[in-house]
C-alpha cells in the first residue's frame, strides 16, 4: 500500500477533539471576562477568586474560612451575579432548624373549605446558596444539606424533589469563634470540592477597598454568563484531556498521605487518616478548571501542586500525637506534596 488510509472513526475522533479544542479555546476568553468582572469589586482575593471559580466550574461546593470582613459575603454575591445564578442565603444559628432551609408542608383551605397540604420550597431551592458561618449551625440542621449538596434533591415528606440546576453551596466559616459552634463531620467536609482560606489583604488593596466602598455610588457586579452557560462550560471542562503523568500523580499523592500506604515516616506517624478517592476526583476537575481560568488547553502537575491545600486539608486529619507536638498540618501536606510532585 502506497498510502494508509485513514478510518471513518479516526476521523470523528480527530474532528471531535478539533471542536473540543475550539471550544475550551472561547471558553477561556469568556472566562477571562469574568474573572474580570469579579475582580472590578473583589479586590486583592486573586488567588481566592480563582479557587472558587475552579471548584464552580468542577461542579462541586465551597468552604471559604476566613476572618470577618475579608470579602466572603460579597465574593458569594458577586459570583451569583456575574454568573446569572439565583443565588440566596440563610444566616446559619444554633436555632435553624432543617425545615428552614428545605422548606415544609403547611394545610391550606380553600374557599370551598376544603384542606388540603401545600409545600412552601425553603432557601436550598435555587442555584448558589450560601450558608453563612454554617459551623453555628447545629448536626441536625447541618445534615440536611448532605442530600442535597451529593445528589441535588431534598427529601420532604416522604417525597424527593429536584434541586435546580446548577446548584452550588457556598458555605463560610470562621475560624477564630468556637463558642456557640458545631464542627462539621467529616462526611460533610468530604462533600466540599475545596477548603478555600481567604486571607488578609495587603496594604495597597486595602487601601482601595477603603477608597471604593465608602464613596457614594457602590460599584456593581456585571452579569457575563447564565446558568446554561455554566453547565455548558461545566461539561465542556469535563471533556479536557488530562495526561495520564497527572493522573499518576494524583493518585501517588493522595496514596502517600495516608498512613496505611504512605512510605513516609511523617505520614505514618501522625496523620490519622489520610484523603480518600473523592479527592482525587476533586483535583482532576479543579485542574481542568484551573487550567480553562488560565487559558490553557489541558491541566499540569503545577495546576495539581497549586491546588494541594485547599483540595487535601480538610479531607484529612492528625492524630492526638501529632497536635501535642504543634505538629501543623498543611506544612505537612506541602512537604509531601513537594516529595511527590
Amino acid at each position: 500500500m502506497s498510502q494508509a488510509s485513514v478510518s471513518p472513526t479516526e476521523t470523528l475522533a480527530e474532528k471531535d477533539a478539533q471542536a473540543i479544542h475550539a471550544a475550551l479555546e472561547a471558553l477561556c476568553e469568556k472566562l477571562a471576562d469574568v474573572k474580570s468582572a469579579i475582580g472590578h469589586l473583589v479586590h486583592g482575593q486573586e488567588e481566592t477568586v480563582a479557587q472558587t471559580l475552579a471548584t464552580i466550574l468542577g461542579g462541586g461546593h465551597v468552604l471559604l474560612i476566613g476572618l470577618p470582613g475579608l470579602g466572603k459575603t460579597l465574593l458569594v454575591e458577586t459570583l451569583g451575579t456575574v454568573l446569572g445564578l439565583e443565588t440566596k442565603r440563610i444566616q446559619c444559628t444554633p436555632d435553624l432548624m432543617p425545615a428552614d432551609i428545605l422548606g415544609s408542608e403547611v394545610i391550606e383551605e380553600s374557599t370551598q373549605g376544603k384542606r388540603r397540604f401545600r409545600f412552601i420550597a425553603g432557601p436550598v431551592f435555587c442555584q448558589c446558596l450560601m450558608a453563612d458561618e454554617i459551623n453555628r449551625a447545629s448536626p441536625r440542621t447541618q445534615s440536611a444539606l448532605l442530600q442535597a449538596m451529593q445528589e441535588h434533591t431534598v427529601s420532604v415528606a416522604g417525597k424527593t424533589l429536584s434541586l435546580p440546576q446548577p446548584f452550588h453551596v457556598l458555605a463560610t466559616q470562621n475560624p477564630i469563634e468556637q463558642e456557640g459552634t458545631y464542627p462539621l463531620p467529616e462526611a460533610q467536609l468530604d462533600r466540599f470540592l475545596m477548603e478555600i482560606r481567604v486571607p488578609y489583604p495587603d496594604a495597597e488593596t486595602e487601601n482601595t477597598i477603603i477608597i471604593e466602598t465608602t464613596g457614594p455610588e457602590a460599584p456593581r457586579p456585571q452579569n457575563i454568563i447564565n446558568g446554561e452557560e455554566l453547565m455548558t462550560a461545566q461539561s465542556l471542562i469535563r471533556r479536557m484531556p488530562v495526561g495520564q503523568k497527572i493522573v499518576d500523580g494524583i493518585v501517588e499523592l493522595t496514596r502517600e498521605l495516608r498512613p496505611q500506604s504512605s512510605r513516609f515516616a511523617d505520614v505514618r506517624t501522625h496523620v490519622a487518616w489520610g484523603p480518600g478517592p473523592r479527592a482525587g476526583q476533586a483535583f482532576i476537575t479543579a485542574a481542568r478548571a484551573r487550567a480553562a481560568l488560565e487559558g490553557r488547553l489541558s491541566p499540569s502537575l503545577d495546576d495539581v501542586a497549586a491546588l494541594t491545600g485547599p483540595v487535601l486539608r480538610h479531607r484529612m486529619a492528625l492524630n492526638f500525637g501529632a497536635r501535642a507536638e504543634n505538629i501543623d498540618l498543611e506544612s505537612l501536606i506541602h512537604e509531601i506534596q513537594s516529595r511527590v510532585l
